[in-house]
């Protein structure tokens, strides 16, 4: 068992380590960018399943949850050798949602991984993002993906029903030798040993216990001490609907949404709706985003449909035209979480990672991919571990980078919300101007808009997550530390 001290003492020196590389880029943020520099002038090829260094450590571990998160950390761990159990209290897998964004941070890990024949064909490559007016859908921002991404990051940018997602990584899971028992939820966790007690009172062992067990995590009450540090509400909700293609595709008005690949989001005064075709083309996946405080528990998702055409009444036409299509919907709350202090319990038996450690709004489209980033990162800096004595230092490690990096990602997911909802007005004025480069075709040096702003972009899309704790583990193990 790890002492407090020796914790504490690993998390110090990495937290050390990563504060003095050199992070160039804007201070605004906590995160390299120059996305929001406007605001200054205002006020004054396909990658190939590889064969991963296997573990020199082989561990028992069990997962609990089966979310993106939890079997995406199931595949990098089995990959790498070690023995990995998965737990999900529901009986059945079946992710509710609709289409979800693969942004090539993660992209290029699922790639290497081996999952793309086990999407069957099911993701779409979006070639383009295109920002646009709320009132009218003029192009006031564009971000080419096609064939920009994969020449700059080595990977593309996906769409893909979460569903047919999760159903892919589970077959992968599957493949890989990964036991995933359904209608096994978890009751008690346990900081003394690792081990976890089933509902049905088996208890259950391993080395290490990973708790992907979503934004209610038990796991992550735990880890705290038994202080939990649950989401906020953000002040945002989202409808989530889906269009028949086909019903578009006989209106002219809206079939040019068909005819042209790609991702179109329409931003105003404190909304947005973002659309993408996914299902092969057979469905058109909307996201309509709008300020809402009230207690969820209070909703009535029988009048979600009326209320959501009542809150885009006045937007452009064709867009409007398209919300009047949708015949079901369903009303998400939107939250976001601070930074939590730790993410391993004070005896490294339990770690959280996934929801349970970073919920953030969706403005990035980044939250799967940082679940997908925490597999392959825990999965490295285990395979680095040359005795079982090492395992409290890898796991401090894993946390100190991956607390960086995830609450930088929160941060960047409030900024774009906070760019895509000015009002008509000065700031909107100086934001549309700033991105006239890019949608002009002209060289971008910078953009207000985050998903073009080159240093924004090297930042979340060339990250390299398991490079980062390979390099973290290096340092910590090269700068005199106690292994």
């Amino acid at each position: 068992m790890a002492s407090d001290s020796t914790i504490e003492e690993c998390r110090r020196h990495v937290d050390s380590l990563l504060e003095s590389r050199d992070h160039s880029g804007l201070r605004k943020t906590s995160y390299p960018s120059n996305s929001l520099r406007f605001l200054q002038h205002l006020s004054s090829q396909e990658i190939q399943n590889d064969k991963p260094l296997q573990a020199k450590i082989k561990l028992k571990i069990i997962i609990v949850g089966a979310g993106l998160g939890g079997l995406s950390t199931a595949i990098a761990l089995q990959r790498r050798g070690h023995t990995v159990t998965v737990f999900e209290r529901a009986p059945e897998l079946g992710e509710v949602g609709a289409g979800i964004q693969i942004p090539p941070n993660s992209s290029r890990l699922l790639l290497k991984w081996g999952l793309l024949p086990f999407l069957e064909g099911k993701q779409n490559e979006p070639a383009a993002i295109r920002m646009r007016r709320w009132q009218d859908g003029s192009v006031v921002g564009l971000t080419q993906l096609v064939p920009d991404f994969k020449e700059k990051f080595g990977a593309p940018y996906y769409v893909v029903h979460r569903a047919n997602l999760q159903l892919a990584m589970y077959r992968m899971a599957a493949d890989l030798g990964v036991e995933i028992r359904t209608g096994a939820g978890v009751k008690t966790y346990s900081d003394e040993g690792s081990r976890v007690v089933l509902d049905n009172g088996r208890v259950e062992e391993a080395d290490l216990v990973v708790g992907a067990d979503g934004i209610k995590s038990e796991a992550r009450k735990v880890v705290l001490g038994g202080e939990d540090q649950p989401p906020h509400k953000a002040g945002f909700a989202a409808y989530r609907a889906m269009v028949d293609a086909e019903k578009m595709r006989d209106d002219p008005d809206v079939s040019w949404l068909l005819d042209s690949p790609g991702q179109n989001l329409w931003v105003g005064d404190k909304r947005h709706v973002m659309t993408y075709t996914i299902a092969g083309g057979k469905s058109f996946n909307m996201v309509l985003s709008h300020p809402e405080d009230s207690d969820p528990s209070t909703w009535r998702q029988e009048t979600a449909v009326a209320d959501m055409k009542a809150h885009f009444q006045g937007w452009d036409p064709q867009l409007f035209k398209v919300i009047k299509m949708i015949e079901e919907t369903l009303k998400w709350p939107l939250l976001s979480g601070k930074p939590l202090k730790r993410w391993v319990s004070s005896s490294c038996n339990l770690l959280v990672l996934g929801d349970a450690a970073h919920p953030m709004v969706p403005y990035m489209s980044e939250g799967a991919a940082m679940a997908v980033e925490d597999g392959a990162a825990l999965a490295e800096v285990l395979s680095l571990i040359t005795s079982h004595n090492q395992l409290q230092f890898a796991l401090g490690v894993f946390e100190r980078v991956r607390i960086l990096r995830t609450g930088q990602m929160q941060e960047a997911s409030l900024v774009n919300g906070k760019l895509w909802h000015f009002a008509d007005g000065p700031e909107q004025r100086a934001r549309d101007v700033a991105m006239k480069a890019e949608v002009e075709g002209r060289p971008v040096i910078e953009s207000p808009n985050q998903w073009s702003d080159p240093v924004t972009q090297r930042w979340a899309y060339g990250y390299d997550a398991e490079k980062e704790v390979a390099d973290a583990w290096k340092d910590f193990v090269g700068e005199g530390s106690k292994l």
